[in-house]
């Protein structure tokens, strides 16, 4: 019976040891699926919560990493202010604004993404002008 208590302890002691190192991010595929839904969320979140009332659209992903064994995505995006307003349609084709309107951001954000409850969310966000 001791042998088994033993196997136990040891099973526990050596499953949190791997789970806090697995915890950091690795680097993916900038075109996996739930990635890029991420991106797309992070992007209208962005031009959602900005004051200004022209949009940005992206330009592009710098870093794309996954926290691993959860949906967290670390992503770099780099965007830049467009012609379009917030309230028009077919904002993916703007053309980006020129002069003295020009101006891009870098981000960096961790998306958390529930995919299959449709459920997004921005765990942190830092954006600084380009």
């Amino acid at each position: 019976m001791s042998w088994k208590a033993s196997l136990l302890v040891g099973m526990v002691v050596l499953g949190t040891h791997i789970w806090t190192i697995d915890k950091g991010f690795v680097d993916i595929a900038k075109d996996l699926d739930y990635f890029v839904a991420s991106v797309e969320f992070a992007v209208a979140q962005f031009n959602d919560n900005n004051q200004e009332e022209n949009t940005y659209r992206l330009l592009e992903v710098g870093r794309a990493q996954k926290k691993t064994w959860t949906m967290i995505f670390l992503m770099e995006l780099e965007m830049g202010r467009t012609i379009c307003k917030k309230h028009d349609e077919n904002m993916d084709n703007c053309p980006l604004l020129q002069g003295s309107g020009e101006n891009q951001v870098n981000c960096v954000l961790q998306v958390d993404a529930r995919p299959w409850f449709s459920h997004f969310s921005i765990l942190n966000s830092t954006c600084v002008p380009a």
